[in-house]
């Protein structure tokens, strides 16, 4: 996993979303510049689009939703839809799993006085979608909690 530096995060709200509200379908938009190694995190009702480089598709997506009586943070990454050959889709998605938890870091660090809030989500469970018309790489898996991404990067920055 590459290494989070709270410096290069710079987070956005989309009106009306605040630190505090809301929680239903709270959505996250991660972008981030190979150049400089920013972060890009946008917090709102919708999703970034415009953010997003419908060339490259590397942006991770989220949100949070409720499922059962609890709520899960949903997100996706884009692999391809067929425009990516086989091997090209491979390296894609071996790069997102590498820096999932980069990602996640970025978005629960990025939205801490939202937890202070709504501390009870820190333990809610965290699924990623990697979609992909190749089977083997479209998949769902389990990412942990957003306690273990925020603990993890507060320890780090102390340190």
């Amino acid at each position: 996993m590459s290494k989070f530096d709270p410096s290069l995060l710079n987070v956005t709200y989309f009106p009306p979303a605040t630190p505090f509200k809301p929680v239903d379908e709270r959505k996250y938009t991660l972008t981030h510049s190979d150049m400089t190694g920013e972060l890009f995190l946008t917090i709102g009702y919708c999703y970034d689009f415009d953010a997003i480089n419908s060339k490259f598709r590397d942006e991770v997506l989220a949100e949070w939703k409720p499922v059962m009586g609890q709520y899960t943070l949903s997100g996706k990454v884009y692999i391809t839809n067929g425009e990516f050959d086989e091997k090209y889709s491979m390296i894609r998605y071996l790069i997102f799993q590498k820096e999932i938890p980069l990602a996640l870091t970025a978005m629960v660090y990025g939205d801490q006085k939202f937890y202070q809030n709504y501390p009870w989500l820190l333990d809610s469970p965290i699924y990623i979608q990697f979609e992909s018309s190749f089977p083997q790489y479209n998949q769902y898996m389990y990412y942990g909690t957003p306690r273990f991404y925020l603990t993890t990067a507060l320890q780090e920055r102390v340190v």
